[in-house]
C-alpha cells in the first residue's frame, strides 16, 4: 500500500503542480491513473447521460444534482484518489476544485467522455456501484443483468456468471477485457454460457471456478463444494456457500448441495453473490456481509417474504436484489428499514 501511494505521488509530481488543487490529464494520462488499484472513477454528467454511455468501472453522482458534496463524501473516502469526468471537461472540472479543497486527491479528463470517445477508448452502458475497503481501495461493480456482474478489484477482474444472450445482448468480446477469474455458480443457461466464458478467457491469465457439474461439462475449472475455502492470489478470500430450493414442489430446481454461493471477502470488505436459491438456514452463518446480492424470482429462487427473512438475517449494510424477472420488488425498502436496499435493473 506505501509503494503504490509513493508511485502515485511520483506521478503527480511529474505531471506538475496545477496551483488549482486538483490534475489536468488528458485521455493517455487519464486512462493510466484511473487504471490504478487505488483509484475510483466518478461520473458526474446526469443520470440520463451516464446511462446513454460512460466509462467502464465509472460510478455516478451528478454534480448539478442537490447533496452532489454530501453524497462524495458519504460514499467515497478522503484517502481514495478520485478520477472526474464529465461531457467535456467543464463540470467535472468545478467538481474536482471543490472536492480538492475538501481534502480530496483529484485528476480531471481534460476534454471529458467526448475526447475519451473520440481517442477510441471503450465505454459500457451497465450501471456501476463502487463500495471501498477497509484501506479504502475501491472495489467497483458491474450490474450486468439479471444473475450476472463484473467486480474489478486491485486491476483484477472477476466475473460471475457470465451470459450473452439472456435478455440483453452483452458481447463480451467487444464490452470486456479478458476476466482474470470467472465465477459460475450452477449450470443453468442463465447462469452457465460457454460462449461467455470463452470470450472472456485467456490463456495463462484466467481461473475458472465453478462447482463440479460445470467443470464436468467444460472439461476443466477449479471445483468449490459447499463449505470449501480457496484463498486467491490478488488477496481476495472466496467461501462457496450452499444454494438450494427447500419448498416442496421447487427442490428439483436447484438441488441441495449441488450450486454454490459464494462470499468474496477482501481487505475487510465481505460480498455475498447468493446465486439461486431460497431463504435457507445457513444464511443465519454469514457474518459481516457488507453487500449481498439475493434472488427474488419466484418460485425458482425466493419470494419477496423470503427475500425480507433472509436480509433480516443476514442483515447485509446494502442489499442488492438480483435475478428478479418480473417480481415487483416497489416494497422491498420499506420492509427494511435497517438495510440500505438499492432497486437496480438486475431482472
Amino acid at each position: 500500500m506505501i509503494r503504490m501511494k509513493y508511485m502515485f505521488a511520483a506521478l503527480l509530481s511529474l505531471l506538475g503542480c496545477s496551483g488549482k488543487g486538483y490534475k489536468d490529464l488528458d485521455v493517455a494520462s487519464f486512462e493510466e491513473i484511473a487504471a490504478g488499484p487505488e483509484v475510483a472513477v466518478l461520473d458526474v454528467r446526469t443520470a440520463d447521460e451516464y446511462a446513454a454511455g460512460h466509462l467502464q468501472w465509472a460510478s455516478n453522482v451528478d454534480w448539478n444534482a442537490d447533496g452532489f458534496m454530501e453524497k462524495v463524501s458519504a460514499q467515497y473516502p478522503k484517502e481514495t484518489p478520485l478520477a472526474l469526468y464529465c461531457r467535456s471537461g467543464r463540470r467535472s472540472a468545478d467538481a474536482a476544485a471543490k472536492l480538492s479543497k475538501a481534502g480530496y486527491t483529484v485528476y480531471n479528463l481534460l476534454g471529458g467522455y467526448i475526447a475519451w470517445t473520440e481517442a477510441g477508448k471503450p465505454v459500457t452502458t451497465y450501471t456501476v456501484e463502487t463500495f471501498f475497503t477497509v484501506s479504502g481501495l475501491p472495489v467497483a461493480i458491474t450490474l450486468i443483468k439479471h444473475g450476472t456482474l463484473a467486480l474489478r478489484y486491485k486491476a483484477q477482474t472477476f466475473h460471475i456468471d457470465p451470459v450473452g444472450g439472456y435478455g440483453k445482448p452483452t458481447d463480451y468480446a467487444d464490452e470486456f477485457p479478458k476476466a482474470d477469474y470467472i465465477i459460475v455458480t450452477h449450470e443453468h443457461g442463465d447462469h452457465f454460457d460457454r460462449e461467455a466464458i470463452a470470450a472472456l478467457t485467456e490463456d495463462g491469465r484466467t481461473t475458472l471456478i465453478t462447482n463440479a457439474r460445470c467443470a464436468e461439462i467444460l472439461g476443466y475449472g477449479t471445483v468449490m463444494a459447499n463449505g470449501d475455502n480457496l484463498a486467491l492470489p490478488c488477496e481476495v478470500f472466496l467461501q462457496a456457500v450452499p444454494a438450494y430450493n427447500y419448498t416442496d414442489g421447487r427442490t428439483m430446481f436447484h438441488p441441495k448441495g449441488r450450486d454454490n454461493g459464494f462470499v468474496l471477502s477482501m481487505d475487510g470488505l465481505r460480498i455475498y453473490i447468493a446465486g439461486d436459491t431460497e431463504d435457507i438456514p445457513e444464511m443465519a452463518k454469514l457474518k459481516g456481509i457488507d453487500v449481498a446480492f439475493l434472488p427474488v424470482n419466484q418460485p425458482y429462487t425466493m419470494t419477496v417474504d423470503q427475500c425480507v427473512r433472509a436480509a433480516t438475517v443476514i442483515g447485509p449494510k446494502v442489499l442488492i436484489p438480483y435475478h428478479f424477472s418480473q417480481t415487483d420488488l416497489s416494497d422491498l425498502p420499506r420492509r427494511l428499514p435497517g438495510i440500505d436496499v438499492r432497486l437496480r435493473d438486475m431482472q
